[in-house]
């Protein structure tokens, strides 16, 4: 890509960032964990917001349910690895942009080797969701002193207008954050920065059904709001608009 194709493309980012928060934005590296809906419009966010280089991880083949919220899912696209078509999607948008993707679910046998197989990342932004790879990232985000944010439940919910950061503390009405709290208290994981919604959940009549699918409803434009959220956050802080959040210490036991 010649300089002026560069400069155009993010011409409206110049105004409000000048040279240096472009030049920021384009040797920073961000990690993105899972794709989904909050995860995939936060790494198209990134990548339209002048990210230079990303780091993405997700184990999951697209479907044909996850058309209704996913940045990357539609017809043409289902069956396909969800890394594999939001590294094409990325490099549609810059292909200036440096994608490095892992394929694979986060366990306790594997996250040191994959996320430690990656460059150093200035930022740390969890989708995941489900619980145990959650806490094994805030674990080791908080071993390797590094940044993060985390997505918390979405599913159920209607209004955005009821989304904040906050630690994860200060969380309430909201299950999985609710899940996450007593195991950081537990596991000492402490100062863990996240985005949730204190909206109360709709009542879903599941007849005593644990699949997901048929427990968690999600609305076409939560989880993409979610993912635009933690990107405009993380790309703030990057520049200089707004102080990093304190980095997740250890609580002290007992």
């Amino acid at each position: 890509m010649v300089a002026s194709d560069y400069d155009e493309r993010f011409s409206r980012l110049h105004l409000l960032l000048q040279d240096e928060g472009l030049d920021r934005l384009q040797a920073a590296r961000v990690m993105v964990l899972g794709l989904g809906g909050v995860g995939s419009s936060c790494a198209e966010a990134l990548a339209r917001g002048g990210i230079g280089h990303l780091m993405l991880v997700d184990r999951d083949i697209i479907e044909a349910s996850n058309i209704n919220r996913q940045a990357l899912a539609f017809t043409s696209t289902i069956g396909r690895s969800k890394t594999s078509v939001m590294e094409a999607m990325v490099h549609a948008i810059n292909p200036e942009c440096k994608v490095m993707t892992a394929q694979t679910f986060l366990n306790q046998e594997n996250i040191e080797s994959v996320l430690s197989g990656f460059p150093r990342p200035d930022y740390v932004i969890d989708c995941i969701d489900t619980i145990s790879p959650k806490l094994m990232v805030a674990q080791w985000c908080m071993d390797h002193k590094l940044p993060l944010i985390a997505s918390m439940g979405g599913g159920n919910k209607l209004d955005p207008s009821f989304l904040k950061f906050d630690l994860i503390e200060n969380t309430r009405y909201c299950p999985l954050s609710k899940a996450i709290r007593r195991e950081c208290r537990r596991r000492g994981i402490g100062q863990l920065e996240v985005l949730y919604t204190d909206e109360e959940p709709v009542k879903i009549d599941h007849q005593a059904s644990c699949l997901k699918k048929e427990t968690l409803g999600t609305m076409s434009y939560f989880p993409p709001i979610m993912g635009q959220m933690l990107a405009g956050k993380v790309i703030r802080r990057l520049v200089g608009f707004e102080s990093y959040s304190v980095r997740p210490i250890p609580l002290s036991r007992g």
